[in-house]
């Protein structure tokens, strides 16, 4: 009996316009920044009409992408709500697969900006065996206080009753023809401003290892600290941080060159130390983990692994062959690929839009002890 396993981070799954772009040019999006637009009535019609518009090429390879994971379960990242989540499921992963995903999961948690992690599911495996809830637990409430997580080095603007994780961490825990499963779906802290001259990623490491800690803290709590490891669970979701990255050097004209760089300092290694959980990505070659391409001009450009299905080492003993799939046909052009990785592109795929995400869906392929 086996069943298969996807995370996606399918970017802006939304079912709300941002008008904020006539106020803040940041905000703004680059067609409407060509045009003099007068008023914000103005900007707000252009704005809705050219969302509308670009939306559905964005959400046919989108669909395309989570197709071809072949997944029983769907681990998503921002998702804006059930809605959202219910009209993509019917008007394009339905009409696309052709058996839709019935159950689906998503519980509001703490994003600004309102995007949540989400979990759909199917009925039965490929296999025919049932897929069964038996419960969904929210940690999006948990404080560094309520974990004695806090400590100075998080930034001066975190307070001890502050929320720990920056979305969720939706728990699941489910019974896959009659055997236990239970699946973490997180979205980390993003590796974004940088602070007192340390870059982005190195200034808000501290918050994402607290993300870490406490995933681990839940998972320890519920089967024990000795037992943990040997039970059947999985993490999934972008995890905004990496423990390798291929640094990219060159340009599309004169070529690139692909430089393995490993052993970096991670939050995530809270999960591999000692042997707690597994990264089945590893089986892959050096320079085939990636999932994202990350590019501020020439000068900085690497490829690296954001999105994870992290395996409990019990579980990935029970697998030792089970090799993670990585869906890269939704990637834009301006993506490189190293030598021997090219893959045809998704139909309408452009540029740097549309796209199916900037993120590659992984999925695999596991068998429950």
């Amino acid at each position: 009996m086996s069943i298969r396993i996807a995370t996606f981070n399918i970017e802006n799954l939304i079912a709300r316009f941002d008008f904020t772009g006539y106020r803040n040019q940041l905000k703004s999006d680059r067609v409407l920044k060509l045009f003099e637009i007068k008023s914000e009535a103005d900007y707000q019609r252009l704005e809705a009409a050219r969302i509308v518009s670009s939306t559905d090429d964005t959400r046919q390879l989108s669909a395309l992408a989570i197709a071809d994971t072949n997944a029983d379960i769907l681990c998503l990242q921002e998702v804006d709500n059930m809605e959202a989540l219910k009209a993509f499921e019917y008007g394009y992963l339905f009409r696309m697969i052709g058996s839709g995903y019935r159950q689906k999961y998503l519980v509001e948690g703490n994003d600004s900006r309102g995007i949540d992690v989400a979990v759909l599911m199917r009925e039965e495996t490929r296999d025919g065996q049932p897929i069964e809830l038996r419960d969904v637990t929210s940690h999006a409430a948990l404080t560094y206080h309520d974990l004695g997580f806090y400590h100075p080095g998080l930034g001066e603007r975190i307070r001890p009753d502050d929320r720990i994780f920056k979305r969720d961490c939706l728990e699941l825990d489910l019974r896959v023809g009659g055997r236990p499963l239970t699946v973490y779906v997180v979205h980390f802290k993003s590796m974004t401003n940088g602070r007192d001259g340390t870059d982005g990623r190195t200034s808000t490491m501290p918050i994402r290892e607290a993300e870490a800690k406490a995933v681990r803290h839940i998972i320890e709590n519920r089967f024990g600290p000795d037992n943990a490891s040997r039970r059947n669970f999985v993490i999934c979701g972008d995890m905004n941080d990496y423990q390798e990255r291929i640094d990219v050097i060159g340009d599309r004209r004169s070529g690139y060159e692909y430089v393995h760089r490993p052993d970096l300092p991670s939050a995530l290694d809270v999960f591999s130390h000692d042997g707690f959980a597994e990264n089945p990505m590893l089986r892959r070659g050096a320079l085939d983990r990636w999932t994202l391409y990350h590019a501020r001009g020439p000068e900085e450009q690497h490829l690296c692994q954001l999105d994870y299905i992290w395996l409990s080492s019990g579980l990935a003993e029970a697998n030792p062959k089970a090799l993670p799939e990585i869906i890269r046909n939704g990637q834009p052009f301006r993506t490189p690929f190293p030598p021997g990785q090219e893959v045809e592109r998704y139909p309408r795929t452009g540029w740097d839009r549309p796209k199916a995400s900037d993120h590659c869906p992984i999925a695999i392929t596991l068998h429950l002890p």
